[in-house]
């Protein structure tokens, strides 16, 4: 296939699948095993990693506004009865603080015992069942926390440890996790939603970069027999192609996800997230019977 076209089509998977509780991580997997992408090559890794900034800087440009306003009350808050501490901005580097140490310390572990598509499966299949109860528990009662301005330490803690569940087990989802955290934590749907994604900003852009800078920086370069007008940045070996086919995947994923955000935030505010709920189900049921013989692993 066509690399170009492969570029397309992941950066369609990443921009689709990165916010919403699906799982990027499974998707990106399967969809690089269709393809027959050689996985163990450092440029497909750093690629991989290096699209998700696009659906980063989407979120972030979606995001602005909300994100000046809350640096504009710090810290006070809207109503005046916050402080430092209790701040929407504090929760957020508080749960990124609380989720970052426990997956630096088992991300190696992980890697090892957990990558198989087996694994992501089962993750696949216990996410969407968890989160099919949690959302259907909480629908018909009043949530406890209507604004993120409400909530309490306890909750940002609660969101960012259950966070550290995505790190852990590829195929969880790091929306999935968080959304489904704050709903069981006394959140209403759309606070949850809101510092799933506020929360989502601060967790990738230093997952990010950390595994660009294993990937990249960490390594030495690729043996002789460079081919011309090749540069070696690493462990990654670049050229004009392959610069081309990245920035494809980077704008493309960017695009996408701007798209997604916007779309899911309505629809969640209507429907909840049952439907996503039962497509983690069905895929991941499909992966344990047929992911195997179909993509390996």
């Amino acid at each position: 296939m066509n690399v170009y076209l492969i570029s397309v089509l992941l950066g369609i998977v990443e921009g689709l699948t990165e916010f919403l509780p699906v799982s990027s991580t499974a998707h990106l997997r399967i969809a690089e095993a269709l393809m027959r992408l050689p996985m163990d090559d450092a440029y497909w890794k750093m690629y991989t990693i290096v699209i998700q900034l696009g659906a980063i800087v989407a979120l972030i440009l979606l995001f602005t506004g909300r994100i000046v306003g809350f640096i504009r009350t710090f810290p006070r808050g809207e109503l005046g009865d916050r402080n430092w501490l209790t701040h929407p901005i504090s929760f957020t580097f508080i749960a990124f603080a609380v989720t970052a140490l426990p997956s630096l310390l088992l991300q190696k572990w992980s890697n090892k015992h957990l990558g198989s598509i087996a694994a992501i499966a089962w993750a696949l299949l216990i996410g969407g069942i968890v989160m099919w109860i949690i959302d259907a528990r909480s629908e018909p009662y009043d949530a406890e926390t209507n604004h993120v301005e409400e909530m309490s330490l306890g909750q940002a803690i609660w969101i960012g440890l259950c966070q550290t569940l995505s790190a852990v087990f590829p195929g969880t989802s790091r929306s999935m996790s968080t959304i489904a955290a704050g709903q069981l934590a006394g959140l209403s749907r759309p606070p949850a939603l809101e510092f799933s994604f506020l929360l989502s900003i601060p967790t990738m852009v230093a997952a990010t970069c950390w595994d660009l800078l294993k990937e990249v920086y960490l390594h030495k370069a690729a043996g002789p027999g460079l081919t011309p007008g090749a540069v070696p940045v690493s462990g990654v070996v670049m050229n004009s192609e392959r610069w081309i086919v990245l920035l494809i995947g980077l704008v493309v994923s960017f695009i996408v996800a701007l798209g997604v955000v916007e779309w899911f935030l309505m629809w969640v505010r209507k429907h909840g997230f049952t439907v996503f709920a039962i497509y983690r189900i069905l895929l991941g049921g499909a992966l344990l019977i047929w992911g195997a013989r179909l993509i390996g692993g």
